[in-house]
């Protein structure tokens, strides 16, 4: 019988950008899936099938990032650092499939390492702590993939639970799980504009960000509050970037105290001035996310909306009601196409349970 292993995409909630300034972020796991199933072959051969994307084989002692197709890296990535860490990994035969959408900014790429790091842990007879597979998935993808991604996707996708937020502390690594209320829903709204993280200004943001870090001299952006940053001699750009992460963080901690509170409108109204910052600060967001998040703010029922993960391109995550989501998720849609002519896939999200 095959081996399988499923791992969550990810929504996040607040905190953009701030994972990889050792700063703060709320996710949740989505119920949006990739699976990966299959069995092992002995001949050291890989042979990796998507009915999406196509088939891939490649030899173990061939292991390197390929040009084409270029979502093989996110696995051959997996296999590279478990047979680093001294696992005994052969040959194996894989077939990736789900319905997590790729390429609009709910962490398909960390999908697919997690559900290929548990899948090859249980074929293998190995084991690794959670935060340990969240480590080796992020070197995966900095090192085969080229994209030197925060903790925070493969953090989420792992620790999730159904009807609770993650809470990620970068610096300190802690992990949370916070009751989400039951009366309030999140909607998921792609753009219809993907978005390349390897081929986009994901890599430059970080490096903006870190140059903003040493003129402050400082150890992290989380060290330095909105007020003492005001009084700080900065470059404008350098300003603009750490001000977004600054408040991101900032923003993190106030809705801790929110969701304890149950207070939909007052989380969504951090939501809404996280994509104002992304919108003038980051410069993370597109004409089509603007759209989405415009439409959405003026919906009855809706308590905030902004852009989610890196930007550039991706999804929207609103805020709402649970009774009204149906209808909102709809009227969203019809309205999008009508401004933007894009049609959207757009659907009411369940916080789920993390990898398996």
């Amino acid at each position: 019988m095959p081996t399988e292993a499923c791992a969550p995409g990810r929504v996040e909630l607040l905190g953009n950008h701030t994972d990889y300034n050792q700063g703060v972020v709320l996710a949740a796991a989505i119920d949006r899936r990739l699976k990966v199933s299959g069995e092992r072959q002995s001949d050291g051969l890989i042979t990796l099938r998507s009915l999406s994307l196509g088939k891939f084989e490649i030899r173990r002692e061939n292991l390197r990032p390929q040009s084409e197709p270029p979502w093989v890296n996110y696995v051959l990535g997996v296999v590279r650092e478990l047979l680093d860490a001294g696992l005994s990994i052969d040959g194996f035969s894989a077939e990736i499939e789900g319905d997590l959408p790729s390429g609009c900014g709910l962490s398909s790429s960390a999908a697919i390492e997690v559900a290929t790091t548990f899948f090859l842990l249980k074929l293998f007879d190995a084991t690794l702590p959670p935060l340990a597979i969240a480590k080796l998935c992020q070197r995966a993808e900095h090192r085969f993939v080229g994209v030197r991604s925060g903790l925070l996707d493969q953090v989420t996708s792992i620790f999730g639970r159904a009807g609770h937020a993650v809470f990620f502390d970068a610096r300190s690594e802690e992990v949370r799980v916070i009751p989400f209320p039951p009366r309030l829903a999140l909607i998921i709204a792609e753009s219809g504009k993907k978005r390349e993280l390897a081929e986009s200004f994901y890599n430059q943001r970080r490096e903006e960000t870190r140059a903003a870090t040493e003129a402050l001299g400082l150890i992290a952006l989380r060290d330095i509050s909105p007020g003492e940053l005001a009084k700080r001699d900065l470059p404008p750009l350098l300003r603009q970037r750490a001000a977004h992460i600054v408040g991101e963080n900032e923003r993190v901690q106030r809705a801790l105290v929110l969701l304890e509170q149950n207070d939909g409108p007052g989380f969504g109204e951090l939501m809404n001035e996280s994509h104002e910052s992304s919108r003038q600060n980051f410069e993370n967001s597109t004409a089509e996310l603007d759209c989405l998040v415009e439409i959405a703010r003026d919906l009855p029922g809706v308590f905030g909306a902004r852009l989610t993960g890196g930007g550039f391109g991706g999804a929207t995550v609103t805020l709402c009601e649970s009774a009204a989501a149906v209808r909102i998720a709809e009227e969203l849609a019809q309205v999008y196409l009508r401004r933007s002519g894009l049609r959207s896939r757009i659907f009411v999200c369940a916080i789920s349970n993390g990898a398996w």
